[in-house]
């Protein structure tokens, strides 16, 4: 992305939430985008995750400007090429972690065999494979998690975009998902975390601090590596 600018208008101001960011995120990188309350990280995640559209400035995703485009538009490329964790899980308590997963394939057409095929699959890849007619209060906040991960691999996406994945969980299950998304990177998928904790942000190759809507300052952790 390059010169972004994001504008808000409450009606009697405007607050400019990001000033004008230049970023790029390569295929197959582990990025982590650290920043305070109020830093403009949420809003970032908005844009990188089209969830939103910038005010100015340009964000290429697979080499197409998205920028410009529908909300409906932007919603098949959620749906295509984007897989979401949240802090809060968001799974529907009524549902098994398989019909949890499911979810995606299902706003997608996918027919209903192959849903099931490859929701199994994506639970076992999060190791949770004997859990899968498990209910999320029959689960602990870990496992949740995990579910949460599963559904967002399960229509195989280009970028993983996690929002304080681990803000709702003990010391043990933070590990176990970091040590998940290293897993998933070293298999190739590109992975980015919005995170305020700086113990979750080192676990990345790639590590920028966004401050008052600036980028400030970019430090490579080790390698770096889906939008432009």
């Amino acid at each position: 992305m390059t010169g972004v600018r994001k504008t808000y208008s409450t009606g009697v101001v405007e607050v400019e939430a990001l000033r004008g960011i230049d970023l790029e995120i390569d295929n197959g990188e582990y990025l982590a985008i650290m920043g305070p309350s109020g830093s403009g990280k949420s809003t970032l995640m908005h844009i990188i995750g089209c969830l939103d559209v910038p005010t100015a400035g340009s964000y290429l995703l697979d080499g197409t400007d998205v920028s410009k485009m529908s909300e409906k538009q932007l919603a098949e490329i959620r749906n295509r090429k984007i897989g979401f964790v949240f802090q809060q899980f968001n799974l529907l308590a009524s549902l098994t972690a398989l019909r949890n997963v499911e979810l995606p394939l299902v706003y997608a057409g996918v027919p209903a065999a192959e849903r099931r095929e490859r929701a199994m699959a994506a639970l076992d890849k999060v190791g949770l494979a004997q859990r899968v007619q498990h209910r999320p209060g029959e689960l602990s906040g870990g496992q949740q998690q995990r579910v949460s991960v599963a559904r967002a691999l399960v229509t195989d996406p280009a970028l993983i975009l996690a929002d304080e994945p681990t803000g709702a969980l003990d010391s043990h299950s933070t590990r176990e998902i970091l040590d998940l998304f290293g897993e998933l990177n070293e298999a190739g998928r590109t992975i980015v975390v919005i995170t305020h904790e700086a113990d979750v942000g080192q676990q990345a190759k790639h590590l920028v601090h966004i401050y008052d809507g600036l980028l400030r300052e970019a430090a490579p952790i080790a390698t770096a590596g889906v939008g432009r």
